[in-house]
């Protein structure tokens, strides 16, 4: 028996086969347990969301914005998302498309600095 309903999973597959430019570059430096050892997952369902980067040893989410999270209504709910992952006790690290296209190092930095 699934513990997801089928639509999330049908959906993270799908999400996984069509990444931001910038998603795929981070999912680069992620995969393979490359970056310190660490396990990250891509479009990984918690719940009933589907969270861009997962590290189930930190409990961290990353997401990767791009310009659609800057809409006012897609704002409130990346808002009631953030807050509901918080009360699960999962870190969230927010990081701007362009800064993954533009300083990967300083996004791999910060990733290594967040407070988890």
């Amino acid at each position: 028996m699934n513990r997801y309903p089928h639509e999330i999973i049908e959906k993270a597959r799908e999400l996984r086969q069509h990444q931001t430019l910038a998603e795929e570059l981070l999912w680069a430096h992620l995969r393979r347990h490359q970056f310190r050892g660490l396990k990250f997952k891509r479009q990984h369902r918690i719940g009933n969301f589907i969270v861009d980067f997962y590290c189930a040893k930190m409990r961290l989410v990353i997401e990767v914005k791009g310009g659609v999270h800057d809409i006012p209504a897609q704002r409130e709910r990346d808002s009631a998302r953030f807050e509901e992952l918080h009360a699960r006790n999962y870190h969230v690290l927010r990081i701007k498309n362009n800064e993954v296209l533009n300083d990967i190092g300083t996004v791999m930095k910060k990733i290594v600095d967040h407070k988890w």
